[in-house]
């Protein structure tokens, strides 16, 4: 899978001249109420909706250009430049996207480029350039690059000015990088769980992935049982370690077509349903099931974990996460937990600060006092508690 290695937002929302540099294949992201966490990952999930639909349809869901477009920047270009890089490969890849309106006030792409270039001193080729619905792709892979004596690069048309070349260009094999990129945006993910969602019976079907806010744990549960039974004997082993007393949990399918989940606690004869079971319980179990999902995400985004676990499953939880994004993945978290912290190495976390009324993101890192706290010995929570990540941060680089 591919790693983002850095991402530079422009005019998207609480967003108007952002950079993230040298990201690690986890990173955790603090910052006060309205700095942005949400807004952040939001990113992924728009340039995802934009793929997956068209731009207007994207824009739309989050209330028209006009709501998204940072406040004063009415008029200019939306913008995004991720830099990635595969697994085990000298190769770069960036990706340009920026969106604005046309002459008649209609959400359009502006600019698509897909470039890539060997080593991060080493000459780049376009493998994709668009503008307005129309450009050119060029055929290549991600390992030999492409001999431009030998290819050609052809001229696409799209079928509207609003749909990104990725989506079209990305489906022919032929154009070996550009569908490697796509593929990547495609299983970008961003979850929200919320336990009242995950609670209620639902309708049974086929379903191998949670929703972003778990409403379709029971029948994803079913899935993974059924058809990945040791990954699942794997997640109970887990559920046990982390929730001492739940000794089973099964999803049952009702004689009414529904699915519905039940806990098993080990001084108890019967199993009793999901409406019944802690928060913090069903969150541990929604969190392991995407951790142990056996189709893995190339990048996983989860927003504030912590909210009701108790305190000491969070450095446990941390460890999920680390142990996922070390098998090949990157994972993004947002938090405002000391113990979550606590568990993460300061080189992982990045400072979201409000400056002039937008949000800037620094390494925590290079805060001159944390970095020397934290070499002699103090916790990230701990300097979290007392404001010290940030405090150091409203100058110098990003």
């Amino acid at each position: 899978m591919m790693k983002i290695e850095s991402v530079k937002i422009m005019n998207y929302k609480i967003f108007q001249n952002a950079v993230i540099r040298d990201i690690p294949e986890m990173a955790v992201f603090i910052g006060k109420n309205g700095s942005g966490k949400t807004t952040l990952f939001d990113v992924f999930g728009f340039i995802r909706d934009c793929l997956n639909g068209n731009v207007n349809t994207a824009l739309m869901k989050r209330g028209g250009y006009e709501e998204v477009v940072s406040r004063d920047h009415f008029g200019e270009d939306i913008s995004f430049v991720i830099e990635c890089r595969p697994a085990g490969n000298e190769q770069f890849m960036t990706y340009e996207l920026s969106l604005g309106l046309n002459e008649n006030k209609r959400p359009v792409v502006k600019k698509e480029v897909l470039s890539l270039r060997r080593g991060e001193n080493g000459a780049s080729w376009k493998a994709l350039e668009f503008a307005g619905g129309e450009g050119f792709a060029a055929a290549g892979d991600l390992n030999s690059g492409i001999d431009t004596r030998l290819t050609e690069r052809k001229h696409q048309k799209l079928d509207a000015p609003d749909i990104l070349a990725l989506k079209g260009v990305g489906q022919f094999k032929d154009y070996a990088a550009v569908a490697a990129f796509r593929k990547l945006v495609e299983s970008w993910y961003v979850s929200d769980f919320r336990a009242e969602a995950a609670r209620g019976r639902q309708e049974a079907g086929y379903c191998d992935q949670l929703s972003r806010n778990g409403d379709n744990l029971a029948v994803v549960a079913k899935y993974i049982y059924d058809n990945h039974p040791g990954v699942f004997n794997e997640i109970m082993q887990k559920m046990q370690m982390r929730i001492p007393g739940v000794e089973k949990v099964e999803a049952q399918e009702t004689q009414d077509g529904y699915v519905v989940l039940r806990f098993r606690e080990g001084r108890f004869k019967n199993p009793f349903s999901a409406r019944y079971v802690s928060d913090g319980t069903i969150r541990m179990f929604s969190y392991l099931l995407l951790l142990h999902d056996p189709h893995k995400h190339a990048l996983l985004c989860a927003e504030e974990p912590e909210n009701q676990l108790y305190p000491e499953l969070l450095p446990e939880l941390a460890e999920e996460f680390q142990i996922y994004a070390d098998a090949d993945s990157q994972v993004f978290v947002s938090t405002h937990s000391p113990d979550f912290l606590n568990a993460v190495p300061l080189e992982f976390i990045y400072c979201l600060i409000r400056q002039d009324g937008y949000t800037v993101i620094k390494r925590a890192g290079d805060n001159p006092l944390a970095q020397s706290l934290y070499d002699a010995g103090d916790l990230p929570g701990t300097l979290w508690r007392q404001d010290l990540l940030t405090g150091g941060l409203t100058e110098g680089k990003s």
